[in-house]
């Protein structure tokens, strides 16, 4: 069936998506040796599909770029890292606006054709003027292959680009997935990643490109978390131009179906992936797999009580292996249905408990050893159901506490 088709793996390589062009600008507000602005112009026709935060005290340019979205115009977006514009009350969507309005007469349009991001400090007013006076030079500098830039430009505590990139050949079809994220502390998503833009040159039903969206996001940033916190901002904007010379994807059983879903998914598990990699201080990137659950609610439940536990997290740091904290953790996940002596836990592959017991000769020495390694597999079974769910986390280290007490200084 097309839906099994095997997820091929998302490269660094940015592809060019035909009917997407990026710029990047310098608003000079924050960083005062970057660019912190980004603009991407998606061709008319497209099918944008966007996910937002769930977190109710969300930021101006999430309320205005739902408002944009639900027009169905939507040309353009503009991301301004820095300042998230949240908590600002009504001048700061008023300043959002101003921002729509600069982007609008620039590229003339309707200020509704553009759908606002920000990222940054909370609780601080937006510096309209300064974020607007570089529109003209932004829609100048549209190109194709502005990816590359883009992903940098949107950075604010990450330390390196997210970008991935897949290319799909079935036959004489021809069509590619492009995506690039930001994120780095603040991450437990509830829908998506702090902001990550993912587009394809395929032509898609908006009803099927809903479809592809949701089930990505949902075992890929929905299945992330470097410290439990969801932003106020978190938005995820997935781009189908239709310009790729591809019959229109339709339904599950078309032919194409299943090579969309896998290239979009794989681009958007690389770029969870690279998020968690790039976590506030993280040592380490923690894979925590779930099995043997009756539900998968209750697969996801233990994953993430082990996943977003302080004193696992310092334990990794530490490379102690203390594995009492991820059984105390899985205790108290709230699983309905957990068999205790049906628990087994393994690390790196090696097995520390075997139904709810210490595993017969495990040593201390052998638990530290795996405990070492950069990428440590955490794998758990609460039962004999069918049920899985895998979550990724990373480590807590001195430098997380440091990021984040000097975040704005």
């Amino acid at each position: 069936m097309a839906n099994s088709i095997e997820r091929p793996t998302a490269d660094t390589q940015a592809r060019v998506i035909a009917g997407v062009r990026l710029a990047t600008g310098a608003s000079g507000t924050r960083y005062k040796n970057r660019t912190d602005l980004t603009l991407i112009e998606v061709a008319p026709g497209a099918t944008v599909e966007c996910l937002f935060t769930r977190n109710k005290f969300c930021a101006a340019p999430v309320t205005i770029a739902r408002a944009h979205w639900a027009t169905g115009r939507n040309r353009y977006l503009i991301i301004n890292a820095g300042n998230a514009n949240a908590g600002t009350g009504t001048p700061g969507e008023e300043r959002c606006l101003e921002v729509c309005a600069a982007i609008a007469s620039a590229a003339g349009c309707a200020a509704a054709d553009v759908l606002p991001f920000s990222t940054g400090v909370i609780g601080q007013q937006l510096n309209a003027p300064a974020l607007s006076a570089p529109a003209p030079a932004l829609v100048a500098a549209l190109e194709a292959d502005g990816w590359d830039q883009a992903a940098a430009a949107i950075m604010t505590t990450d330390t390196r680009p997210k970008l991935r990139s897949v290319e799909v050949r079935n036959g004489a079809q021809r069509f590619a997935v492009t995506g690039i994220a930001k994120g780095s502390g603040m991450i437990k998503p509830d829908m998506a990643t702090m902001l990550a833009y993912v587009a394809t040159d395929a032509a898609v039903t908006p009803a099927v490109w809903k479809a592809i969206a949701r089930r990505a996001t949902d075992v890929s940033f929905n299945r992330i978390t470097v410290d439990g916190d969801t932003s106020t901002n978190d938005a995820l904007v997935l781009i189908a131009t239709g310009a790729a010379d591809t019959p229109c994807i339709d339904g599950p059983h078309h032919p194409l179906y299943g090579d969309l879903l896998a290239a979009v998914e794989a681009v958007c598990i690389g770029l969870a992936q690279d998020i968690i990699r790039d976590g506030e201080g993280a040592t380490k990137f923690i894979t925590v797999k779930v099995s043997g659950g009756y539900t998968e609610q209750d697969c996801v439940r233990v994953a993430y009580a082990v996943a977003e536990s302080p004193l696992v997290k310092t334990a990794m740091f530490a490379s102690d292996a203390n594995w009492g904290r991820i059984l105390a953790a899985v205790g108290r996940a709230g699983a309905e249905r957990l068999a205790i002596d049906e628990v087994n836990l393994a690390i790196g592959g090696l097995p520390i408990v075997i139904g709810g017991e210490p595993a017969p000769g495990y040593t201390e020495a052998e638990g530290s050893a795996v405990m070492k390694k950069p990428d440590i597999d955490i794998d758990i079974t609460i039962g004999r159901g069918q049920e899985t769910a895998t979550v990724w986390t990373c480590d807590f280290s001195y430098d997380y506490v440091k990021i984040n007490a000097e975040y704005r200084s």
